[in-house]
């Protein structure tokens, strides 16, 4: 959904890290998007976005429940997180491919781990170890940004936030109901029976909606102080 979203608007997108998942499909991907104003429209999708589907293997008919949780953060630079030396451990490894054979001889692949948070992070993708280890190391940061963010979050707590800007991930903010082609977002009461375009990419016409909502949400907020 997010990459053909991307594509439509010629926004570049640069795969990060790739986590498979241990039955088929994935645990996690990381991607960078790259344009202007990506953040103020991407932000919007942080939250669990919660599946109903009936599986192919499902005789019965049975509608089955998952969901994925969705972060969006600026890219955070270097004067945004200080991460001292000292609490990085790197490794190297030879980068594997399907069922863990060695794909190359060269210890390219990187693995950094940050020994305050336990936070591991891994980057294979590149032949070089130095071009590993710059993603490795952009994908770290932005990590304990989203740490040091959610701190933030819980310290304003007792203060209103806007419904679509905190970043929660905790919140479920969107179902996609594939029986009925339908999609609902919990945060502004909205229902669309286009389930199929929304997948296929077509989702500006959520994103515009929950940014008059946050705006006018700000709007009556300052009013009212």
């Amino acid at each position: 959904m997010y990459t053909k979203y991307c594509e439509d608007r010629k926004l570049k997108i640069e795969l990060m890290s790739i986590t498979e998942g241990t039955v088929g499909g994935f645990k996690e991907i990381i991607f960078k998007v790259v344009g202007e104003n990506v953040f103020g429209q991407l932000k919007y999708e942080s939250g669990v976005h919660r599946v109903q589907r009936v599986p192919v293997t499902e005789t019965q008919g049975r509608v089955h429940t998952s969901a994925a949780t969705v972060a969006v953060l600026p890219e955070a630079e270097d004067f945004d997180v200080s991460i001292s030396p000292e609490d990085i451990r790197k490794d190297t490894y030879c980068s594997s491919g399907p069922g863990g054979q060695s794909v190359n001889t060269t210890y390219s692949a990187v693995r950094l781990t940050h020994k305050p948070t336990g936070i591991v992070v891994t980057c294979q993708d590149q032949k070089s170890q130095l071009k590993n280890l710059e993603k490795a190391m952009t994908v770290l940061r932005s990590r304990i940004y989203e740490i040091e963010y959610q701190k933030h979050l819980q310290e304003i707590g007792s203060r209103r936030k806007t419904m679509v800007s905190t970043g929660d991930r905790s919140a479920k903010i969107r179902t996609y109901n594939w029986p009925q082609g339908r999609v609902t977002d919990h945060r502004i009461n909205l229902t669309l029976y286009n389930l199929q375009s929304i997948i296929n990419g077509d989702i500006q016409e959520l994103i515009d909606k929950l940014q008059v909502a946050e705006n006018a949400e700000r709007l009556k907020e300052a009013v009212s102080n």
